[in-house]
């Protein structure tokens, strides 16, 4: 006799598999891979979710919050929202993978021959290129958004490999931005703005159909990558606390109230503007957990973000996170735009 906890495990695949195949649309050879099992077993998972009735009752759109957070998300902020039902009990790494695996389905939906991608590297963009499935195009390229050398790494290969599993992804012409994440002097960045070699990136950047993002998070049990790996200097650190920065948009720094503008150290930024963004028709941003809500909502107030991917828990957080009267994390009423 099976103890409870296979039977816990079972009754987890089986709410996976019908989500997946139901609410997502994905074929069962994809699902098989995500669970590591076979076809047929998810098959019989997905027979056993109809027998008992859970894809009826639980798994129906009336049942799941994600729709109606969709919906409240877009009459809120103005953006496309992609909610994933994850069950509340999930993992982060659960949460961020499936957020990741609808990211990479929407891509191959929106990216096609004759396109330019811009994609920004980190932690979330690195689950989503391990999600992406195949798609040839032609005469398509993706371009890096935001330069990744720092001070104690090179920083380059990690952002390298993630450009260009993109690039492989669709066939596409990879365009890679050899600059540092940030430059020690805001003269030295005017300075080499300058050279063609960067100007060829640049351009490229500015005909991006697509661009896709994730938002750092200064702070937080799971720190971003640009926080954790070497990318900031203690200085840096105690002046983005000092002018009241709550994460960053490809490495350009945003408060709360979604201003940037005079942050000091986006003056040495490598990564484009929220203005600059502006220019790009669809502007992508994923995010799953906790510590991406204040981030994630100076993103979209500073007017960087089209179409959001986040799944159910992380997209409540949003919600409350912007209602009349909730606090900032220094304990003051947030600004509204």
């Amino acid at each position: 006799m099976a103890d409870s906890g296979d039977t816990l495990d079972r009754e987890q695949d089986v709410l996976r598999a019908a989500s997946m195949y139901y609410l997502q649309d994905l074929k069962m050879e994809v699902i098989a891979r995500h669970l590591g099992t076979s076809r047929s077993t998810v098959s019989r998972l997905l027979k056993r979710a109809r027998a008992t009735g859970l894809v009826e009752i639980t798994l129906r759109p009336a049942s799941t919050r994600a729709p109606g957070l969709g919906r409240t998300i877009a009459a809120t902020f103005g953006v496309e929202a992609y909610v994933v039902p994850v069950p509340d009990q999930a993992s982060h790494v659960e949460r961020l993978d499936q957020v990741a695996l609808t990211t990479a389905r929407l891509l191959g939906s929106w990216f096609d021959s004759d396109m330019v991608l811009g994609v920004a590297w980190g932690t979330t963009l690195a689950a989503v290129s391990r999600r992406l499935v195949p798609k040839p195009t032609r005469g398509s390229a993706v371009v890096q958004l935001n330069g990744a050398a720092n001070t104690r790494t090179s920083g380059v290969e990690y952002a390298s490999d993630l450009i260009s599993s993109f690039g492989s992804a669709f066939g596409a012409t990879v365009h890679h931005f050899s600059v540092p994440a940030f430059f020690d002097y805001p003269d030295t960045k005017q300075a080499m703005w300058r050279e063609r070699s960067v100007r060829r990136v640049l351009d490229v950047q500015a005909r991006a159909d697509v661009a896709v993002f994730s938002v750092g998070a200064v702070a937080g049990a799971v720190p971003s990558h640009v926080y954790s790996a070497g990318y900031l200097e203690d200085g840096d650190i105690e002046v983005l606390h000092r002018e009241g920065v709550v994460g960053d948009v490809c490495t350009v720094f945003l408060r709360a109230d979604g201003t940037w503008e005079d942050v000091p150290l986006n003056a040495r930024a490598t990564g484009p503007t929220p203005a600059e963004l502006q220019r790009i028709p669809r502007r992508v941003c994923v995010a799953a957990g906790d510590n991406k809500v204040v981030p994630l909502l100076a993103a979209i107030r500073a007017g960087a973000v089209t179409d959001l991917v986040v799944d159910e828990l992380t997209a409540t957080a949003l919600l409350a996170a912007s209602a009349p009267g909730a606090r900032s994390p220094s304990g003051r009423p947030r600004t509204r735009r």
